[in-house]
């Protein structure tokens, strides 16, 4: 009996060493997960459904803007935009894919662009560019963000 108390009051001693290990500090594991975080990167890009089935983080981040920059194409090959503007053959697109899967397009002009009517382009290109499929945002840890690029697109296919 004295052999089952001592060893009931050992391993009580030994389960209360057990608990009173150092609690980690709140700010410093906060600090240690941030520094973690790659903030230059998102964890997964914009994706689009056509390229859902698509696994590989580059092969669906390739797919996504092969397949944004084959749809502004089209849609902007439906105008008359390469008839009014011959010289112009590739305009820059920026494309802002919001959190809640919005998306806003802005043509991005060179700074000697005088050789058109950027402003009649840019109402062209705004006017055209809707209509979307569903775009799923780009995600960094799991939180959906919003992500900026910019996508050549051919307007004259000669």
């Amino acid at each position: 009996m004295k052999r089952i108390a001592a060893l009931i009051f050992i391993f009580l001693g030994v389960s209360c060493n057990f608990f009173e290990g150092k609690v980690p500090d709140e700010d410093e594991l906060l600090q240690e997960q941030l520094a973690r975080i790659n903030w230059n990167e998102v964890s997964a890009y914009p994706s689009i459904a056509e390229c859902g089935p698509i696994l590989d983080k580059e092969e669906k981040k390739e797919c996504f803007f092969e397949t944004m920059a084959r749809i502004i194409q089209e849609k902007l090959s439906a105008d008359t935009l390469a008839v009014l503007y011959p010289e112009a053959d590739t305009i820059d697109v920026e494309v802002t894919v919001f959190s809640d899967a919005s998306l806003k397009f802005e043509p991005m002009f060179p700074a000697d662009s005088t050789a058109y009517n950027t402003k009649a382009i840019d109402s062209l290109i705004k006017a055209r560019l809707t209509g979307f499929p569903e775009i799923e945002p780009a995600q960094k840890e799991g939180v959906p963000v919003t992500t900026q690029f910019i996508l050549p697109v051919i307007i004259n296919v000669q």
